[in-house]
């Protein structure tokens, strides 16, 4: 990610980067913020026209793992932070714990982002699959980042989900390390099914499933054939044709990326009869979220929502957002 090309706001909005609902993992970890929310700002652009002949669009805006450079990553406090800034799409890691609680978390361990290391002192290497759901619901997932978060939880997928259909956001799903979670897709799709996020108006427009593993994916496709989901990572060109029989996005990196490669993969649609969407991660500067939506990108995934958005959107155009936050 150290090849950036430096393109201006100004050059940008001469180009047409279309829009379709994309979401993104990212597998980057997002610098320590400022402790204080940014204003909310102007509501992110989120409609999901079909690309051919559609009118140009900027690309969508998803907060990767919530907006995690004002809030702890992965935290309802996170996900809150994206809503305050009229963001609609956010982006989490789910994986599962030792008695088979979903919850919320990125890394496979739980010393970088908890204070796991003070609580458990003698369960090195601090797992998240060594630890039941109660253990983990005791560590703090938010001193890390400053002392204004002290007491934030991990939260369980449940309580995640609950928090963005309070927010009425959308959601980018990875399934992170299925290969050491044997049939979580099964255990994802249930939790899905019970909080009403497999209903129609969920699946068509606002969740996505992604994940690193070909596998996982494939698992989801055999089990409801209806979700939308999104491969991580940049295959090449010549495989791209074997990625569109089960992924309807190739979602790759940021520095990976060419006008030709998004181009390919336009050109191709997917198990649900739509080209080929393409998101990538994680673009945390202006210039660089310049650059790739005018290689004509429908999703960017940021820590730094509110960045990208007035990069894309040009920071002449704020608007009041449109929505209002429900409580409770």
């Amino acid at each position: 990610m150290d090849a950036r090309t430096s393109v201006t706001t100004a050059a940008l909005l001469g180009v047409a980067a279309l829009l379709l609902p994309g979401c993104a993992a990212a597998a980057t970890t997002p610098q320590a913020g400022p402790a204080t929310t940014p204003q909310a700002g102007a509501a992110t652009t989120s409609s999901a026209g079909p690309r051919n002949g559609a009118p140009a669009e900027v690309p969508l805006v998803i907060a990767h793992r919530g907006a995690s450079a004002y809030a702890p990553e992965n935290t309802l406090a996170a996900v809150d932070a994206a809503g305050d800034l009229g963001i609609d799409w956010v982006e989490n890691d789910v994986q599962r714990t030792k008695d088979g609680e979903l919850v919320v978390v990125h890394d496979t361990t739980l010393s970088r982002t908890t204070d796991v290391e003070r609580v458990f002192p003698g369960r090195s290497p601090w797992k998240v699959k060594d630890f039941t759901a109660a253990e983990i619901a005791r560590l703090d997932a938010g001193s890390w980042l400053g002392a204004r978060w002290e007491g934030v939880r991990v939260p369980t997928l449940k309580e995640y989900l609950g928090a963005v259909e309070k927010n009425r956001q959308k959601l980018l799903l990875e399934i992170k390390g299925p290969e050491l979670y044997p049939g979580i897709e099964a255990d994802i799709l249930r939790v899905l099914r019970q909080e009403g996020w497999l209903d129609g108006a969920h699946v068509a427009d606002r969740l996505v499933v992604q994940s690193f593993g070909a596998a996982s994916l494939r698992a989801v496709r055999e089990q409801r054939a209806d979700v939308t989901t999104g491969f991580l990572g940049t295959p090449a060109v010549a495989d791209l044709p074997s990625y569109a029989a089960f992924a309807d996005q190739i979602n790759p990196a940021y520095a990976t990326l060419t006008g030709d490669y998004v181009a390919a993969a336009h050109r191709l649609k997917g198990p649900h009869g739509k080209p080929l969407r393409v998101s990538t991660w994680t673009v945390d500067e202006a210039a660089d979220a310049a650059r790739v939506a005018a290689l004509g990108v429908d999703g960017i995934i940021t820590n730094r929502p509110d960045v990208v958005r007035d990069a894309v959107e040009g920071r002449g155009t704020e608007r009041t957002r449109s929505r209002t936050r429900t409580t409770g």
